[in-house]
């Protein structure tokens, strides 16, 4: 095989890797049945769009449960481009972000031009196969990087100069002889990270947070909640109300070791749809759901706070819907 033949086969083999890397990280995000827009939610979303559109990176800060991955998929699709999203994760290396070599690519020349003489070469070239975070950068994705902080620090260092210069540095993005890639302009980049004291959480380095605008996301007000259980679970307004009213009482008290979010709401109403059950304190298998739903059973983390029976719940329940 001649050298030409080669490089030609050689281009075509990392043209072709390179679409497949990027069709496993692009995703388009979509609207399901299920989602709700309330004015809570269009506000939050407005205030996001607004710093990305002036080309800053957002932070969507929050405890788990207040919609941090739900809220930058909207976002996401309202910007309108592609969408490449990765998860944080502790293994993750500077590698996983921006690419590494996969492989080599070997080619071979033999000269037979004289016949009584061979002559021959050969080369051997590693492969660079792009991750999420540089085709991103060069095709303009707007990237979500969730739980941005469940990754090492030092792996996210390369983020550094995305986000201030807007410059990505590879030097050893070989097939492009490339050191620097300039950031496509309409690359943009969310985040998503829980507070520091959640297990697995590391914290992140002041030069990578100063660099993102920190949107804080606290739980939803009752009627984004109620609209969220009823979309979820299929049950009356009425009923998810007063399941929404449930967990909000309980999310007050301090001190238990699992706070509930609207995430319980939900548990809550579908276990209740599924099994035909009806929201009402004299149903024993409504009030052992929200038991378990709302984890009040699990050991607290206040020695001062017990642990609730069924029965205390039962009572909990019927005093907190008699004044409503």
């Amino acid at each position: 095989m001649s050298t030409e033949l080669c490089d030609q086969a050689e281009e075509y083999l990392r043209e072709a890797q390179g679409d497949v890397s990027q069709r496993s990280a692009e995703i388009r995000p979509e609207r399901g049945d299920e989602f709700v827009l309330t004015p809570h939610i269009e506000e939050l979303a407005g205030r996001a769009l607004a710093y990305l559109g002036a080309g800053f990176p957002i932070n969507l800060e929050g405890v788990p449960g207040t919609g941090k991955t739900t809220v930058a998929l909207y976002v996401a699709e309202r910007i309108g481009r592609p969408v490449s999203m990765i998860h944080g994760d502790d293994q993750f290396t500077s590698a996983d972000l921006v690419g590494s070599d996969r492989g080599y690519r070997k080619s071979k020349s033999i000269d037979n031009f004289i016949h009584s003489v061979i002559k021959t070469s050969e080369e051997a070239r590693q492969l660079w196969v792009d991750n999420r975070l540089t085709i991103a950068v060069c095709e303009g994705h707007t990237l979500i990087y969730d739980e941005f902080t469940r990754s090492r620090p030092e792996a996210n260092n390369v983020l550094l100069s995305v986000l201030s210069e807007g410059l990505l540095n590879l030097p050893r993005r070989r097939h492009a002889d490339e050191g620097y890639l300039r950031a496509h302009p309409e690359f943009r980049a969310i985040f998503t990270c829980n507070p520091l004291e959640y297990a697995g959480v590391h914290r992140g380095q002041d030069a990578l947070l100063d660099r993102m605008i920190p949107v804080r996301m606290d739980d939803f007000d009752r009627e984004t909640e109620v609209a969220i259980t009823v979309a979820k679970s299929g049950i009356s307004e009425q009923d998810a109300g007063r399941i929404v009213d449930v967990v909000r009482h309980f999310r007050e008290h301090d001190g238990y070791s699992h706070r509930p979010s609207v995430r319980a709401a939900i548990v809550i109403a579908k276990v209740t749809a599924y099994l035909d059950g009806k929201c009402d304190p004299n149903d024993p298998a409504f009030v052992r759901t929200c038991v378990d739903a709302l984890g009040l059973e699990e050991p607290s983390k206040d020695p001062h706070v017990k642990r609730l029976s069924p029965k205390q719940v039962q009572e909990e329940i019927r005093k907190l819907w008699s004044k409503s």
